[in-house]
This record gives structure tokens, sequence and C-alpha cells, in this order.
């Protein structure tokens, strides 16, 4: 169930980033945390420092794109209950 959660998240930001004008460096910001978290959920590999990662983004989202740090606020509460 989380997991699919995290994965319905993640596709709302990406949409979310899509609409946004977001500028390229955090594009690829963004994508390598979304590649990361799909690696962690679905291979169960080591986490290390993906919610620290996440929440540094969300904070660069929080003035300029509410909406996409909002989707992220999720995607980083979700994964602190599964223990990530």
């Amino acid at each position: 169930m989380s997991n699919e959660r995290i994965k319905d998240l993640l596709a709302q930001l990406r949409e979310e980033i899509g609409k946004a004008d977001v500028d390229e460096e955090l594009q690829q910001l963004m994508g390598d945390l979304d590649n990361d978290i799909h690696s962690v959920i679905e291979n169960d590999t080591d986490a290390g420092a993906l919610v620290e990662r996440a929440t540094g983004l969300e904070a660069n989202f929080a003035v300029k794109h509410p909406a996409a740090a909002r989707f992220l606020r999720e995607v980083i509460d979700t994964l602190a209950r599964m223990g990530i």
C-alpha cells in the first residue's frame, strides 16, 4: 500500500513539475531523487540520506512551487512511516 502511494505521489509530483517553471538543475535533482526512491521501494536498497535530500528539495520548491512542495512533503511523510 505505501509503495503504491509513494509511486502515485511521485507521478503527481512529476506532473506538477512539468507544469511549473522549474529550472533544469532542480528538475535533475528531482529526477535523481525520484530514481533513488523507486530503487529503495522496489529493491529494498539502503535509503541512506534519501529523506534528508528530499527535505532539501522540498525547501527549494516551497516558495515558488508550493503544489510540488506539498506532494514532496507527502512522499517524505510516507517514507518516514515506512521506516525509511
